[in-house]
């Protein structure tokens, strides 16, 4: 049965990248969601004045991949601790966020987040939201697909190949 997860952990280029190689996931769509205009673009959010984060829309098979492997994966690829940043992308557009579509989603969220903090696997607090989703945008179509076209570009050299080279070493059995 096919679902959608939102999530937000800092750039899209690398979270499209990471859910892309994942058994199960069907479609990975950079965009805009949690702000509040209409049709943004990547401008506009980049300014921090539209309340967007950089998001992705992952259209999943539940019966081969669940929810919560999802928020593994999620949780592994991004630092949930830093509020509204993720290495050199700082502000808004760039935090940490889940942007659940049921209530169950919800409530594996939290229960999710609540053991990370108990864990101690993080140094300081997760910051992740958990948002009710509403609308997401799709970005521009030089967005899409960026890395698979970009590898070679500095900042996909240097930001998303670790993370593709961390799932292939943690998640080798959840790559496609």
């Amino acid at each position: 049965m096919m679902d959608k997860a939102i999530f937000a952990g800092g750039c899209f280029w690398c979270t499209e990248a990471i859910f892309q190689r994942i058994k199960g996931v069907e479609s990975v769509q950079p965009g805009y969601t949690g702000g509040t205009i209409k049709n943004p673009g990547y401008r506009e959010v980049c300014t921090g004045r539209t309340g967007h984060a950089e998001a992705i829309e992952i259209t999943y098979d539940r019966d081969l991949v669940s929810f919560e492997t999802l928020m593994e994966i999620f949780f592994a690829t991004h630092n949930p601790t830093t509020l509204n940043r993720q290495g050199a992308d700082v502000g808004t557009p760039y935090r940490s966020g889940i942007f659940y579509t049921s209530e169950i989603q919800k409530r594996q969220a939290e229960d999710f987040i609540l053991k990370l903090n108990k864990s101690s696997f993080y140094d300081a607090p997760i910051v992740t939201e958990i948002t009710l989703f509403d609308i997401f945008y799709n970005a521009e179509e030089n967005h899409q697909n960026y890395y698979n076209q970009n590898s070679e570009q500095g900042y996909c050299d240097y930001t998303i190949t670790p993370k593709i080279e961390k799932i292939k070493a943690i998640f080798s059995d959840k790559l496609k």
